[in-house]
């Protein structure tokens, strides 16, 4: 039996002129998730991420806990999805039959919980239907490339292993939905509710992969507590 810990970036810098990158909170976080690492006595024997900043960073913070190096190999093929990309694809399709969208996209620049409604209704759009005339990467393509990925890893590690993988609530998402066999209209209950720096466990033994947790963020309670401020965030 080996393990994967699937972990989210730390809050990245929503607002800014530059959104991929951790804000002074997410480099908090993600320093928490190092010293929790520490604690628990969790030794990787290797690291992946995506190549996107925040996820990189991120996995590099927390592997300055270790005691011995780890190997970080990065993998494009657990970046985030392209929110960007399909909101400005999507939305407009979209917004033809949902006056709430339209709403949402005509008030100038979105707040963040209201970004997430104008994410949450591209995102199942995306999944639902066939948007490969649009130019932009497909729910099957995408979807593909994250669960080939999750395989390499497991294949490439093998029995008895520690891997930790760095990357986004999208990717966890699809991943975790995979395992679990969940169809892809339903991604986004899962994609929704991941916290920052959350950590979900899977377990595998050659082809086969179980989920034992998901998004658990205690160990930033605890330590949100000790530290005396929140380090608990969904973006």
């Amino acid at each position: 039996m080996a393990t994967i810990y699937l972990i989210r970036h730390g809050q990245a810098s929503f607002g800014s002129a530059n959104y991929d990158q951790l804000s002074e909170l997410g480099q908090r976080q993600a320093d928490a998730t190092a010293e929790y690492l520490a604690t628990v006595g969790i030794k990787l024997d290797a690291a992946y991420s995506g190549d996107l900043s925040r996820q990189r960073e991120t996995c590099e913070r927390a592997l300055a806990g270790q005691v011995d190096g780890v190997p970080h190999h990065i993998d494009a093929r657990f970046n985030e999805v392209n929110n960007d990309e399909q909101v400005a694809a999507l939305a407009p399709v979209i917004m033809e039959s949902n006056p709430a969208l339209a709403e949402l996209m005509s008030g100038g620049k979105p707040s963040s919980k209201d970004y997430q409604k104008i994410i949450e209704a591209v995102f199942t759009h995306w999944v639902t239907q066939d948007c490969s005339q649009y130019g932009i990467q497909t729910w099957e393509d995408y979807s593909s490339k994250a669960h080939s990925a999750l395989r390499e890893v497991m294949k490439q590690q093998g029995s008895g292993k520690t891997v930790g993988i760095f990357t986004s609530g999208g990717t966890i998402a699809t991943l975790v939905a995979h395992v679990l066999g969940v169809s892809g209209e339903k991604v986004y209950r899962f994609y929704e509710p991941i916290f920052n720096c959350s950590v979900t466990q899977l377990f595998y033994s050659g082809d086969n992969v179980s989920l034992s947790y998901f998004n658990d963020r205690s160990f930033l309670q605890m330590l949100s507590l000790e530290k005396g401020e929140n380090l608990v965030t969904y973006r």
